[in-house]
């Protein structure tokens, strides 16, 4: 079997991190989120708190799903990224591993055995998500739906000074509306089973 990495990019109510949580099982190998932050804290003798106030932006009850935000004190918020990126390149050097958000994609677009996927649904479903799934009110659904998607796409204008839209850097594109949580996963799983983990 060959190391390799999948990084998970997604819209809001789309799924991708219980996806990418689920595609952790069934491929045996670690799914990294708040690892990520745990890790930058370390290194950085801060908090945890600061580094997701800093993520994150928000105190809504929903605030640890809209990170990153691209909004706060500036050269923290950079030294925050510059931190984070060293740790995925460290995570994805280590062993086989899926990384979701911060960039990964595009931190690790020079990786070998690299499968960067983007996550997405049509707006109604994201709403169903929202509301059935993730439990908030509908107004609080619509509102975190239209500041997270724009606020990752500044994260990414930001941070990645070539990105022109969600799908750069992206080898596969997924409705998960089509397939569910389980169904999204196993079609991930599926892809890295065939191209790495022949015996």
């Amino acid at each position: 079997m060959e190391q390799y990495v999948i990084t998970i990019s997604r819209q809001f109510g789309s799924m991708g991190r219980s996806i990418a949580h689920k595609l952790s099982e069934m491929l045996e190998i670690e799914f990294l989120d708040r690892d990520i932050v745990e890790a930058t804290a370390k290194r950085m003798g801060l908090p945890v708190s600061v580094i997701s106030e800093q993520e994150e932006s928000s105190k809504l009850k929903f605030f640890p799903r809209m990170y990153p935000l691209g909004i706060g004190i500036p050269n923290l918020k950079d030294e925050i990224f510059n931190v984070q990126k060293n740790i995925i390149m460290d995570f994805a050097s280590k062993e086989s591993c899926i990384i979701v958000g911060r960039c990964a994609d595009s931190i690790l677009c020079e990786t070998k055995n690299l499968l960067s996927v983007y996550i997405y649904a049509p707006y109604e479903a994201r709403l169903k998500n929202c509301t059935d799934i993730l439990q908030m009110d509908l107004k609080t659904a619509k509102r975190m739906i239209r500041e997270v998607d724009a606020a990752r796409e500044n994260y990414h204008r930001t941070y990645c000074p070539d990105w022109t839209g969600p799908f750069d850097y992206k080898h596969i594109m997924l409705d998960s509306s089509r397939f569910g949580i389980d169904g999204t996963a196993k079609i991930i799983a599926d892809i890295a089973r065939e191209k790495w983990c022949k015996s």
